[in-house]
């Protein structure tokens, strides 16, 4: 078992507190992503995790053993950073090996475990080049190789993409994850980039100020995120949101958004009158019209995608909006969009920024 447990971690330097109390549970074979804006935790908390920063208050345990106070040579993991850091002096195959030459394996088990890694991530044919003769993604495979042939209870890697271009990345991706169903092993990854933690996790921890918001599956932060932080930062793009004023009605509420009165169902939610702040994904918004209720925009800017085109509108109130539409959407600015707003996608928080009515399609 190499399931990941944090109860209470808590990290100080100084007075200055930057994880400030994290329970978790990783389960063993999963892909869980620390997600959140720089600055927010999530490369401390892994360090944590890896041994290279101290727990300041809290235990931690790997495969239901106490490792809190363990270091990380003991702790059964390894870990990828955002830099390659390979010797350059030597060869892929020494710098995958290296570690275990360090740990006094036998030349036999580096070269069987060296082939297994060069296999499994296609770089046979690159073992005798110096890493200043590789691209950028195969320097990635090699530090990848270089965590693999430790055979660790737990993969950690600390935005291993974020050197990469675009395409890179996207290809990356798609290999750690063959990479994670070949291995089945615990992997727990960092990144600033909500598109990558949509795409690869199985668990996604999301992260503000040293503290979790939200833990869940990406479509349940997707469709029930629980506050706003949350809402707007898991989405691309990200949700919109307006301050309306609601009036409870039975089983709906009503909204006043420029002009127009949308009713949406309380499922079961305690609301009160007032100020509250209404959330839409720019791609829940028609741009033919068609919908519960239909608002007319004026298009401030378009940006035409190929497969989408994101419009950014103003309201008839002065309220602005971006609307996810079809690629072969045309419309200038200046011109007219009939907006059409489903009600059953359209969520409501509170003014602490709680999430009070989530948005569910499947209703």
């Amino acid at each position: 078992m190499a399931d990941v447990s944090l109860r209470g971690v808590k990290k100080q330097f100084g007075a200055l507190s930057v994880i400030k109390g994290v329970d978790l549970d990783v389960k063993d074979g999963e892909f869980c992503v620390f997600v959140g804006p720089s600055g927010c935790g999530k490369s401390t908390l892994l360090r944590m995790i890896a041994g290279l920063e101290e727990i300041s208050a809290g235990s931690l345990s790997i495969g239901g053993k106490e490792m809190t106070k363990f270091g990380p040579s003991e702790r059964g993991v390894a870990m990828v950073f955002q830099s390659y850091a390979l010797y350059p002096h030597m060869s892929v195959e020494e710098n995958i090996g290296f570690g275990l030459k360090m740990t006094g394996h036998s030349k036999a088990v580096i070269a069987e475990r060296t082939a297994a890694a060069a296999k499994m991530l296609q770089l046979e044919p690159l073992l005798k080049r110096k890493p200043g003769q590789l691209s950028g993604g195969q320097r990635q495979r090699v530090a990848i190789g270089r965590a693999i042939v430790r055979n660790p209870e737990v993969f950690l890697f600390d935005e291993p993409l974020s050197n990469l271009d675009a395409a890179l990345r996207v290809q990356m991706r798609t290999e750690l994850l063959k990479l994670h169903q070949d291995l089945k092993a615990t992997m727990i990854y960092v990144t600033h980039d909500q598109v990558e933690a949509m795409t690869m996790a199985d668990k996604i921890v999301v992260l503000s100020a040293g503290q979790i918001e939200q833990v869940g599956s990406p479509l349940e932060l997707y469709h029930r995120p629980n506050n706003l932080f949350v809402a707007g930062f898991i989405g691309s793009p990200k949700m919109n949101f307006l301050k309306v004023q609601v009036k409870g009605e039975g089983q709906a509420t009503t909204v006043q958004l420029a002009g127009a009165t949308i009713s949406i169902p309380t499922s079961g939610a305690a609301l009160s009158d007032g100020e509250m702040t209404l959330g839409i994904r720019p791609e829940h918004i028609d741009a033919g019209g068609q919908g519960d209720v239909v608002i007319e925009a004026t298009v401030k800017l378009a940006e035409y995608l190929g497969s989408e085109t994101l419009f950014f509108v103003t309201l008839a109130d002065g309220s602005e909006l971006a609307v996810k539409a079809d690629g072969l959407a045309s419309e200038k600015p200046g011109q007219t969009l009939r907006l059409g707003i489903n009600t059953k996608a359209c969520h409501l928080f509170d003014k602490d920024g709680k999430a009070v009515i989530n948005g569910d399609l499947t209703r």
